[in-house]
């Protein structure tokens, strides 16, 4: 009994320093990532100053989902704040206290939108940079001058602590947490379509739909999202807009209701931001949707 003992403590001795050792090389891995820096040449973008400038970078930060995790004045938020997964909050835009609005240069804030890296070259944090990199000069340069804009406002946060199931998802899931890491920084720049009720047109709008349903449309569970959040929806002819119609695809993103009379909550699906798009963004998004290849749901 003795000897049992004995081999039983030297085998859960062995597992609990196994598993030390493997804690302690997914924190040093994770923090290598974190603390990367990249040498980042930002692009020269024409920041405009005019009214009309300044009101459609506001018309693009909010149905680029800039607010819905900035909050609406764009003074940051808490974004996620769970012990075992970590605390994060989006970071205050405006020049007020605790934000970074006075601090950026204009190249600062093409290398943070585009590129996802920040004023010292290290990697933003789940900053959707992989679908603002598509962003034409006009429409980046005119959220700039939004942003520049904007009152000051003050709102501090303490830093971000990143918890191990974070750590996990950085190491083991298919989920871009780091944008920069997947951004080809030097390439040519892609050349965005221009403005109407095109098919190309519809795919550059769309990209804003990838984080939740997919670079496919096809929905399924999002990652890293609360385990009260639903799957993404189908959105490929093979999916839930089946037998829509324009009208019907334009009607539910205004009123947050399905023809079936579902009404969507806009915590899970922020269509009260997608329904300020025009009729003829709206009308651009559906017929590239409809240009899909069917899919059957959780493909993403």
């Amino acid at each position: 009994m003795r000897t049992f003992f004995k081999w039983l403590g030297i085998v859960l001795g062995s597992l609990i320093g196994l598993i030390l050792l493997a804690v302690a090389v997914l924190y040093v891995s994770t923090n290598v990532r974190l603390n990367k820096t990249y040498s980042v040449q930002a692009e020269a973008i024409t920041i405009p100053a005019d009214p009309a400038s300044i009101e459609r970078g506001r018309h693009v930060a909010v149905i680029r989902m800039c607010t819905e995790c900035h909050g609406s004045d764009l003074s940051g938020r808490v974004f996620l704040d769970e012990p075992v997964i970590g605390r994060i909050a989006t970071t205050n835009l405006t020049s007020g206290k605790g934000g970074v609005g006075g601090e950026l240069s204009d190249a600062d804030w093409v290398r943070a939108i585009r590129h996802g890296v920040r004023p010292d070259g290290k990697p933003l944090l789940i900053m959707p940079a992989g679908e603002f990199y598509y962003l034409s000069n006009a429409d980046l340069g005119a959220v700039i001058a939004y942003i520049k804009s904007l009152p000051p406002v003050d709102n501090q946060f303490p830093a971000n602590e990143i918890g191990p199931l974070f750590r996990m998802a950085m190491t083991f899931m298919d989920v871009v947490i780091l944008p920069a890491e997947v951004i080809d920084h030097t390439a040519p720049r892609p050349i965005a379509p221009e403005v109407g009720v095109t098919v190309e047109y519809g795919k550059y709008l769309a990209i804003t739909c990838t984080g939740c349903h997919g670079a496919g449309f096809s929905g399924g569970p999002i990652p890293l999202a609360p385990p009260e959040f639903p799957p993404a929806l189908n959105l490929t002819p093979g999916g839930e807009l089946q037998g829509w119609t324009e009208e019907m695809f334009i009607n539910t993103l205004r009123s947050g209701v399905t023809p079936s009379g579902h009404q969507f909550k806009n915590e899970y699906m922020p269509w009260k931001q997608i329904g300020q798009m025009t009729d003829e963004e709206l009308k651009a998004v559906f017929l590239f949707l409809r240009s899909l290849p069917a899919q059957e749901q959780g493909n993403r």
